[in-house]
């Protein structure tokens, strides 16, 4: 009489699911490759969760490949759910991780949830990219580098023979020119700003101006919304020549803690220190006055509880600025500010200058401060910036001229690199 067919090597059995007071044990056992079975287990918080872990741990077994664990049969499910699992292990920061696990619940998943990866063809992946940039430029860019880290997670483990997103059409980004914000449109907003739920009417608390000095330094300094509710009194030096101030971390939010400040920037070209222009200089120094010597490791902007301003909070505030001040122009947004102050300080100075200003990275620089870390802090852009955008009597003769193919490009750069930040 036959007995029980052998499980293949490089295989496992039926998985069996246990509760362990607030956690799932789940456990099978998997044919090595020497002939025998073992026990492997694993746990999580669900039981998906608990078998997505059982399955990375037998993927990647040493030595036994991806059989009975991704095929071409499998489904596009379990390859998101596997690695998921993978993404929880790598040295990334959560804020990008929170990202890729929106991206693909939201929008990748849905499109291919139903079919198997042998299904999964390069005109199905074009197709959906094509209905993707019929939404925006930025989402189908977004799904196409989801897939791509997918598809390239299964070819690693021999699940599948080719990627199907190479062949797909390159994506082209929409032809369009970066807007700076006007004098006239700065001015509408300072003024909303400084008169925003202050008449007699009104009911509740007063503004405690948090938003309306945000935007100040916004304005002089170029930085990006995180990096800016980030500054501390210890990244802020008070000098004869100048305020200069030394960029060290961003804000970010994170499910289930709100806003957090992380101690680096977005990336490693953003650590930089430059110099502020009088207007901005005198908002920080107001706001530092109201700080006590236990406070240098706090963030200057700060919710009641101490913490740091929530970048959501800022965005909601402004956009009832914009709607005092009669913008009623949709696109307008935070990212405005480092644009017109990018346009500044290209057309003032240099294109270079401008990118060095905004942390981006050029080669030039990067080996600089690779053999040696510049500590000279460039005034030029900082007076640029005084001088056309202070509150009294600027003047717009940079922002008025006709914006060169150079300072389109870096205005298009900036977009790119910033479009990752939380929205």
């Amino acid at each position: 009489m036959a007995g029980r067919p052998h499980t293949a090597i490089g295989t496992y059995g039926q998985i069996g699911v246990r509760r362990q007071a607030d956690r799932f044990l789940v456990a099978t056992r998997y044919r090595d490759a020497d002939g025998r079975l073992r026990v492997v287990t694993a746990r999580g918080e669900s039981q998906s969760a608990a078998k997505a872990n059982l399955k990375l741990r037998l993927l990647n077994r040493s030595g036994y490949g991806t059989s009975g664990m991704l095929s071409l049969s499998s489904s596009f499910g379990d390859l998101v759910a596997l690695w998921l699992a993978d993404l929880q292990l790598q040295d990334l920061v959560e804020q990008t991780k929170e990202n890729y696990r929106d991206d693909i619940r939201l929008h990748v998943l849905p499109a291919f949830q139903h079919f198997t990866l042998g299904e999964i063809t390069t005109g199905r992946v074009e197709r959906f990219l094509k209905s993707e940039l019929a939404v925006s430029y930025s989402r189908a860019k977004h799904s196409r580098t989801m897939l791509n880290l997918l598809f390239g997670f299964a070819l690693r483990y021999d699940a599948i023979p080719r990627n199907p997103v190479e062949g797909t059409s390159q994506l082209k980004k929409p032809k369009g020119t970066p807007e700076a914000l006007t004098l006239k449109q700065i001015a509408a907003i300072r003024h909303a700003a400084a008169t925003w739920r202050t008449g007699p009417d009104v009911l509740g608390p007063k503004p405690d101006g948090q938003v309306r000095d945000i935007l100040e330094i916004l304005l002089g300094s170029a930085l990006r919304i995180g990096e800016a509710l980030a500054l501390r009194p210890c990244d802020v030096h008070d000098r004869p020549q100048g305020m200069v101030i030394e960029v060290t971390g961003t804000v970010v939010l994170r499910t289930g803690h709100g806003a957090v400040r992380q101690p680096h920037p977005k990336t490693e070209h953003s650590i930089r220190r430059i110099a502020l222009p009088e207007f901005a200089a005198a908002v920080l120094r107001a706001r530092l006055s109201a700080m006590g010597p236990n406070d240098s490791e706090r963030t200057i902007f700060a919710n009641r509880n101490g913490g740091p301003f929530s970048p959501y909070n800022v965005r909601r505030t402004f956009r009832a600025f914009l709607e005092l001040a009669g913008l009623d122009k949709p696109d307008i947004t935070l990212r405005w500010y480092r644009r017109t102050g990018a346009t500044v300080i290209a057309r003032g100075g240099s294109t270079d200058a401008a990118a060095a200003f905004l942390g981006h990275g050029s080669t030039a620089i990067t080996e600089g401060h690779y053999i040696e870390p510049d500590r000279t802090v460039d005034h030029g852009p900082a007076e640029l910036l005084q001088r056309t955008l202070r509150p009294v009597d600027p003047d717009d003769a940079l922002l008025r001229r006709i914006m060169t193919t150079d300072e389109e490009d870096l205005l298009s750069d900036l977009e790119g690199v910033d479009s990752d930040e939380t929205a």
